[in-house]
């Protein structure tokens, strides 16, 4: 859809901002949140490139709020915000006209991903404790991607890996139905749950507002 200047220049404007915060929640490791902060920007990857291609440059090397996504939504399991990318890769032409990455092609490697990550999450939510150097006898594939998976995980809090001779021993640090305790931003009130259901948006039952809780350390 053809913009104005001045619509170019919000939607730029509501781009960075959005990408802005998405990087703010990564660095304080709430990744979950950061996702859906590059999905939500998303909705003006149009405006932006239009804008772009105009004022900068007539070819774009990156999306790195796409990137934000292509990269931590396999690492959490979140298959709803690859779909999501893809929704807006076939609604908004200009992003394969006019960005030099491949993202049909970045989207199909992260779906891959995605699954690999979920193998890998399955066999250690059964056993206590798994050596690094037998992923790859355990569950085929590739043995590096299964390490970086695995360092991958550990950086983001949700792996711990013990050092056992040339190798690791793998166990998960946290179990999804685990009951968590957590705090409403908005209002402050304090509701308690499966850990799972505090990675998405939820109505809360005091002040109505749909947040994304923070979870409360033990």
């Amino acid at each position: 859809m053809a913009m104005t200047i001045a619509e170019m220049e919000s939607h730029h404007a509501s781009y960075d901002s959005l990408v802005e915060q998405a990087q703010s929640a990564l660095r304080e490791k709430r990744y979950y949140e950061a996702v859906q902060l590059a999905i939500a920007a998303g909705e003006h990857i149009d405006g932006m490139i239009q804008y772009e291609t105009k004022r900068v440059s007539a070819q774009i090397s990156r999306i790195y709020g796409m990137e934000i996504v292509l990269r931590y939504a396999p690492l959490l399991l979140d298959l709803r915000s690859l779909d999501q990318l893809g929704q807006l890769l076939a609604q908004c032409r200009r992003i394969e006209k006019n960005v030099s990455t491949d993202y049909k092609q970045a989207l199909a490697g992260a779906r891959i991903r995605l699954w690999q990550c979920h193998r890998l999450w399955d066999l250690l939510e059964t056993t206590s404790e798994s050596r690094q150097d037998e992923m790859r006898q355990l569950l085929g594939g590739d043995q590096e991607e299964w390490r970086r998976i695995a360092g991958e995980w550990e950086t983001m809090g949700l792996l711990r890996r013990k050092r056992d001779g040339g190798t690791y021993r793998l166990s998960l640090m946290t179990m999804m139905d685990e009951p968590v305790k957590a705090k409403c931003p908005s209002c402050g009130a304090l509701a308690e749950g499966a850990k799972v259901q505090f990675l998405e948006r939820i109505c809360c039952s005091t002040c109505r507002e749909p947040v994304l809780f923070v979870m409360l350390t033990q």
